[in-house]
């Protein structure tokens, strides 16, 4: 994609007021806001109608950026030499001298960082002289965006400009994992667990369901279509969308595929963008067949598993 230089200067010059603008990264849409500022950031929970506990992540540009809020530490730089900028994100203990908004962090002393791989977002955050809280650009428990369409469908004219970088890469929100203590993952994402402990050369533990929320997409109800999911199905009822992992020879206009051959990749990256479509069909509930649970399968089965709970409500 040509880099329109005007625009992201655009995109600056609303951060820099303190209001909030909607970025293109590899995983998907951010809404961002300058992470030093109260009022941005504030911003930022209210258009996504975010409960106030459940911290941001922060996109640098560099770790130069980076040292003047978080202490970094060995475990970090093996990481960050290998997979950024990129799809992974690292939960750090903050500086008392960084400048981060405690509403960014929930009034917690760590912070959840990452380097967005994404050219455009790259250059913005290159010319800004802060770093931009960025969750998802969709309404909070929702599908997230990967698309300028998506956050337009979400917040038509309530945000003051979307940079619009074509389609996200990846498809899913980055891989958060904790480097406070011992290392353990946050969240399942876009990069696959057994790759960050081959780096690490090390066994991680789960903690993706917590009491206590310590980053992003550990929410009960998440990434949800707004429509009943149901797992693991083998049969779906009439009327019933179904959700399948590679396309079948036998079509029916029911089926959804989230890949032409099953490659987990592919299935990751047309998520969300399908879970809408379905929606936008007018289905009333979703049935979604057993997908294997290993590399990003396991990311997936964690956000149908998430959007699940719609049920509950």
């Amino acid at each position: 994609m040509k880099i329109n230089l005007s625009n992201i200067k655009k995109a600056k010059n609303i951060l820099d007021n303190q209001d909030c603008v909607a970025i293109p990264t590899e995983t998907v849409y951010g809404l961002a806001a300058n992470a030093y500022s109260n009022k941005g950031v504030k911003k930022i929970f209210k258009l996504k109608k975010r409960p106030q506990n459940n911290p941001l992540i922060v996109h640098y540009h560099s770790i130069n950026d980076l040292t003047k809020d978080c202490e970094i530490n060995s475990d970090f730089l093996k990481l960050f030499k290998k997979f950024s900028p990129g799809p992974i994100t690292y939960v750090l203990n903050l500086k008392k001298t960084s400048k981060i908004s405690n509403n960014v962090t929930n009034k917690k002393n760590t912070l959840a960082v990452r380097f967005p791989k994404h050219n455009l977002t790259r250059k913005l955050l290159k010319l800004l002289k802060y770093p931009l809280a960025a969750p998802s650009a969709n309404i909070s428990t929702k599908v997230s965006s990967v698309c300028y369409q998506d956050v337009k469908e979400d917040f038509g004219n309530k945000i003051k400009f979307i940079l619009d970088g074509g389609r996200s890469q990846v498809g899913v929100e980055s891989t958060i994992i904790s480097l406070v203590n011992k290392p353990k993952i946050l969240r399942l994402g876009g990069l696959k667990v057994l790759d960050i402990e081959n780096c690490l050369n090390k066994k991680l533990s789960l903690k993706l369901n917590s009491k206590k929320i310590f980053s992003p997409g550990q929410m009960k109800l998440h990434y949800s279509p707004g429509i009943p999911i149901r797992l693991n199905v083998k049969k779906p009822n009439k009327n019933e969308a179904y959700l399948l992992l590679k396309k079948k020879k036998e079509h029916k206009d029911f089926y959804y595929y989230l890949s032409k051959k099953g490659d987990l990749k592919e299935a990751a990256k047309n998520l969300y963008s399908t879970l809408r479509k379905i929606k936008k069909d007018n289905f009333k509930s979703l049935a979604v067949e057993k997908i294997k649970n290993h590399g990003l399968g396991k990311t997936i089965n964690d956000r149908l598993l998430r959007a699940s709970k719609f049920n509950e409500q």
